[in-house]
């Protein structure tokens, strides 16, 4: 009896041993398998538009290693793009985001100053087409300029062939999401404070890159059109008064004038007033007050090269409700970028917002390529649109902080 009992206990300790055997083994094979699978993932990924978002969101799609075919769309041809004379003020968690795609700055014309990189907006596109280029050896990269994304430009796409990631990034005025069926409804919300743009265009200076400036706590002496320069109802917690900034090229400058929203007499008159003269005087003696010694002043004659908001508005961001979504017959995600997806009425910010939602894109196309069901694209299109509100949120709350205030 005692002999039965230990074979039967030999023979049950063989039959774990060799289960637990086998379940090890199939899990080593199976993780084995599953890492070999999301190493060779590589999907087709098309860019509509070729701004310095698209451009950008390209080159992170690229560096994401899960990339086989990369298009880049756009209806503007390389001229019209390359000869654009605006200037882009990249600030520091951009140029990091950057230098972390292998963007080189020594190599692009322009200049630093208090850790920002300016440089003119051609300049900058001309740059990031140049290393698409050089990842043509790697990936497949096609750059069709002069190409409008329409129905039309899809029905045209073999089935075989259609993208596996469609990145919108073709500014506010662009119509691809409504070619792609995606709602145009949009969330506007406060940003809490109260602005005023101005541009002045004088064909004699250079257009090279310059820093911008920046000025604080200002007041406007307004008694002339029976205002006083009062400054009640401050608050010692806030950054009190106007803030100011000049920035652009010579040629092209631009001035940003900004105040937490407040109650005050000056406030007040500056918002309703409907003489469009004081605005300009404004913009024009805070130009001339704070530009940069080798730039002219604006004077009476010159005055007319400069075009400016007629009065003080609020400060809002328009961001869309449906930022991402999921063609389900064609199974293609698709995400909305850059003034696409979120815009500001206040000229201030420039491409750093836009660069704030790529910063997720990387890790969507990742999970994208090796998403294993339908089921994992939606919880990577859901984590990529929890993220683009959480950037609108995050700009609403800070963002004139960062970019005027401070």
């Amino acid at each position: 009896g005692e002999t039965a009992e230990e074979k039967y206990g030999a023979l049950a300790f063989d039959t774990a041993l060799s289960t637990l055997v086998v379940v090890a083994l199939y899990v080593v094979v199976k993780v084995s398998l599953d890492g070999f699978r999301q190493w060779r993932a590589r999907i087709s990924v098309l860019v509509v538009g070729s701004g310095p978002v698209g451009l950008t969101a390209a080159l992170v799609a690229v560096r994401s290693g899960k990339v086989l075919k990369l298009t880049v769309l756009d209806e503007r041809y390389r001229t019209a793009l390359l000869c654009r004379p605006q200037q882009i003020a990249l600030d520091p968690r951009s140029v990091k985001f950057l230098l972390g795609l292998g963007v080189d700055f020594d190599n692009m014309e322009g200049c630093w100053h208090n850790e920002h990189f300016f440089t003119r907006i051609g300049v900058f596109q001309e740059y990031l087409l140049s290393i698409l280029e050089q990842k043509k050896q790697r990936v497949e990269v096609k750059v069709q300029l002069g190409t409008k994304f329409t129905e039309e430009y899809l029905r045209r796409i073999p089935h075989n062939d259609w993208p596996r990631v469609i990145v919108v990034a073709d500014g506010s005025c662009g119509d691809s999401c409504s070619v792609l069926g995606i709602s145009s409804d949009y969330i506007v919300e406060s940003c809490h404070a109260y602005g005023a743009n101005a541009t002045i265009e004088r064909s004699d200076q250079r257009q090279v890159p310059t820093p911008e400036i920046r000025a604080h706590s200002l007041y406007f002496d307004l008694s002339a059109y029976g205002v006083e320069a009062l400054r009640e109802h401050r608050n010692p917690t806030a950054k009190s008064g106007f803030h100011l900034k000049i920035y652009g090229t010579f040629r092209n400058r631009y001035m940003a004038l900004a105040c937490p929203a407040s109650d005050t007499k000056m406030v007040r008159y500056l918002r309703h007033t409907a003489n469009s003269s004081i605005m300009k005087n404004i913009f024009h003696e805070s130009f001339n007050a704070y530009k940069t010694d080798i730039e002219p002043r604006l004077n009476d004659v010159t005055l007319h090269h400069m075009q400016c908001s007629r009065r003080l508005f609020e400060v809002q961001l328009s961001h869309r409700r449906i930022s991402a979504a999921y063609i389900e017959g064609e199974n293609v995600a698709v995400i909305v970028e850059g003034e696409a997806a979120r815009v500001l009425n206040f000229d201030t910010f420039g491409v750093n917002l836009g660069m704030r939602g790529l910063e997720s894109v990387g890790t969507f196309i990742y999970r994208t390529a090796t998403a294993v069901d339908q089921n994992d694209i939606l919880e990577a299109l859901s984590a990529k649109m929890q993220h683009s509100k959480q950037v609108a949120e995050t700009f609403k709350q800070t963002g004139l902080a960062d970019s005027m205030y401070e």
